[in-house]
């Protein structure tokens, strides 16, 4: 039931991979009111994915984790972060120091590790669908965190470290009997961390008056 070919794989995959997209789009867009906006439909999607998953495994409590994961990652982060945006006046675009070019380059390599790593070691010990859930979810994992490398607004990199726990959670929803403790725990632990990085921002902004991190490195004397 759960093979190549079947519903329960192609409407995993398609879930999954669109999570994934989003994470590509997260490194190319520019704009911060686009990153916000991106990282909205990949809760969105993640939301959704976990309803699925619940929906295969016969797991009710799945569709909790889905109705938190869209409460939390497509509606209230995203307006908190929308006010934030406008309570400091930032409406630049976003520089990544390396450039998109190979930001792109690098989240393409990112996501071939993945599959090199996660296949291999899944196979014979895992369905179809959680193998190809597992690798997506690595996959944004280390985008998450490619994100948060490669961009200087501090914001972004709040971004990042949320989409960072996205990868998580699917990781997590696509594995069956996983327990829901687990799960909320993780995105607790991420989220505690999240709001923790908010509070920097501020500090950031009310010391330096910028929310570019490379101004850090001036501060502390480094060219």
């Amino acid at each position: 039931m759960n093979g190549f070919g079947t519903p329960a794989y192609d409407v995993s995959h398609l879930l999954g991979g669109g999570v994934l997209l989003l994470s590509f789009v997260l490194l190319y867009e520019r704009r911060l009111g686009a990153v916000i906006n991106a990282f909205a439909v990949q809760g969105g999607l993640l939301a959704a994915a976990a309803a699925w998953q619940g929906y295969v495994q016969h797991a009710p409590e799945l569709f909790l984790t889905a109705a938190i994961a869209f409460g939390a990652k497509a509606i209230a982060i995203p307006v908190a972060l929308r006010f934030v945006v406008g309570r400091l006046g930032l409406h630049k675009a976003v520089e990544p120091p390396i450039g998109v070019g190979a930001s792109l380059l690098a989240a393409i390599g990112l996501v071939g590790l993945s599959v090199m790593v996660v296949l291999p070691v899944t196979a014979g010990g895992a369905t179809p669908v959680a193998r190809v859930d597992l690798t997506i979810a690595l996959s944004v994992v280390l985008l998450g965190m490619l994100a948060m490398i490669v961009r200087r607004n501090a914001i972004s990199q709040v971004i990042g470290l949320l989409s960072l726990e996205n990868g998580l959670i699917l990781g997590a929803v696509g594995v069956a009997g996983m327990p829901l403790v687990v799960e909320l725990s993780t995105a607790a632990l991420v989220l505690m961390v999240a709001v923790v990085a908010a509070v920097v921002v501020f500090q950031i902004r009310d010391k330096l008056d910028t929310l570019d991190t490379h101004v850090l490195d001036r501060q502390r004397g480094d060219t």
